[in-house]
């Protein structure tokens, strides 16, 4: 079935369909490079605005629960009033957010920016991927795979201007970056990507606020449970933690009991946790996230275990970037051929392989710069071999709401992410050395995705185009 008979919108002639597909890869470029770019000045965030280690990791987390609560409500946008329309609403709100969080004089004021520029950022995936469902015809499953692609370039550039920004002027160049970027993106979309279908623009539906807010506050108490277990002489009966804990998980159950009786759910219950859609979701959070948060945390472990200045700290993050290109591509287009599944049990051993590398230090003679790219090339080759597998397993389930489901699928990378990087700082900001506990993270984290391999045997299977 091509794209035109699920969506009513026209298949673009090839030149047309490269021209759409350069304009929305900057903007996904533009929103991966905020992540990368932004760990590795988190020392500097943290010295600059006196602030402890797992607070200037909020800079990151928020950003991360932003995304998170407003990737449904994009998604859901995104079918409903049109992709162009909310593609460049989100690239507007993105780019002015940014201008804002590098005027921020506090901690606590550049952490709510960040949850502002991701309510922008998260508009991205679910109206870009709709825009090439729509548009680009049996060539859907390979533009989307090659999405995994483009924010590795992203991971790869970002540290290396967020280590120029920080070491020869300011933290606050790595969100001045995305202005010229973010303008750019705008004029070039408005010019070129077609314009929405007339059944889309339906401004009548009802968006569930009540769900909405009570996903939003499950997250933010997990969230902020995390945070206070990290602070000096935290325990868990610490009513600091106790008492975010027990709104997040009570706000979470009334979440799934609402969405299962409204008649117009925040998020469809059979898309977030029902058959083959909850085998996906869960495989990209437990898969995609955990990587994602791992490698997010590199610049930093550097820095506390062998003293790499922020520069040093994010070039070696360029082998990482090259090796999830390169073998994203590759696995993107030999998809049609392996199938969902095998892509992911290979992809997830060697980023097993990759972490338990970071835990056990330099070998070989190699220098601790060279042993990190090492190790992070390997983590980069993993997860580049399974984001095509895992971005098109869900979306051949149910073509027509593309923009749904490349929202939940963004959401449990962002979950994941949450856990891994807010568990983690925790822990760190209560360690006497946060270099061996960093080490030992990476090791359980490798063990973790040991466990949990069975679960690529259960992702839904297909070859060929969809």
């Amino acid at each position: 079935m091509s794209a035109a008979d699920i969506t009513g919108a026209q298949v673009l002639p090839p030149d047309r369909r490269r021209t759409v597909f350069a304009i929305v890869a900057f903007a996904l470029l533009m929103m991966s490079l905020d992540g990368t770019i932004v760990a590795t000045a988190l020392h500097a965030i943290q010295q600059d605005l006196g602030t402890e280690v797992n607070w200037a990791g909020w800079t990151i987390t928020a950003y991360s629960l932003g995304f998170v609560i407003m990737l449904p409500v994009a998604g859901k946008l995104s079918e409903r009033l049109g992709r162009k329309r909310v593609f460049l609403g989100s690239v507007a709100v993105f780019t002015a957010a940014s201008l804002l969080c590098g005027l921020s004089g506090n901690i606590a004021t550049l952490i709510a920016l960040r949850a502002l520029q991701a309510a922008g950022g998260a508009g991205f995936t679910p109206s870009a991927t709709g825009i090439i469902v729509d548009h680009f015809g049996d060539w859907r499953d390979r533009a989307v795979g090659l999405f995994g692609s483009i924010f590795p370039i992203g991971g790869m550039i970002g540290p290396i201007f967020g280590g120029i920004f920080v070491t020869y002027w300011s933290w606050r160049g790595i969100f001045y970056v995305n202005l010229p970027i973010g303008l750019l993106v705008l004029v070039l979309a408005w010019r070129f990507i077609p314009g929405d279908s007339p059944h889309r623009r339906d401004p009548g539906f009802s968006m569930d606020s009540l769900g909405m807010v009570l996903m939003g506050t499950g997250l933010l108490g997990g969230m902020l449970a995390a945070a206070w277990m990290g602070e000096p002489g935290a325990h868990l009966r610490d009513i600091r933690f106790l008492l975010p804990a027990v709104i997040g998980a009570g706000s979470l159950a009334v979440f799934f009991r609402h969405i299962a009786r409204v008649a117009q759910p925040f998020i469809a219950p059979h898309f977030i946790a029902r058959g083959k859609f909850g085998i996906v979701n869960l495989v990209n959070a437990v898969f995609g996230g955990m990587s994602k948060g791992a490698i997010a945390l590199v610049p930093i472990y550097a820095a506390y275990r062998y003293g790499l200045d922020a520069l040093a700290a994010g070039m070696l993050l360029i082998a990482q970037g090259m090796a999830t290109i390169v073998f994203s591509a590759t696995a993107a287009f030999a998809l049609r051929r392996t199938g969902h599944r095998l892509p992911v049990f290979l992809g997830v051993g060697a980023i097993a392989a990759g972490l338990v590398l970071l835990s056990l230090g330099p070998h070989f003679g190699l220098t601790p710069w060279a042993w990190l790219a090492l190790s992070t090339f390997v983590i980069g080759a993993g997860s580049g071999t399974i984001n095509p597998a895992t971005r098109n397993a869900g979306l051949q389930l149910a073509p027509e709401h593309a923009s749904t489901l490349a929202a939940l699928r963004s959401a449990s990378l962002q979950i994941g992410g949450i856990v891994t990087v807010s568990v983690a700082t925790a822990i760190l900001a209560g360690s006497r050395d946060p270099a061996q506990a960093q080490s030992w993270i990476y090791l359980a984290m490798a063990a973790a995705l040991i466990v949990a391999l069975p679960l690529a045997a259960r992702l839904p299977e297909h070859r060929g185009s969809w």
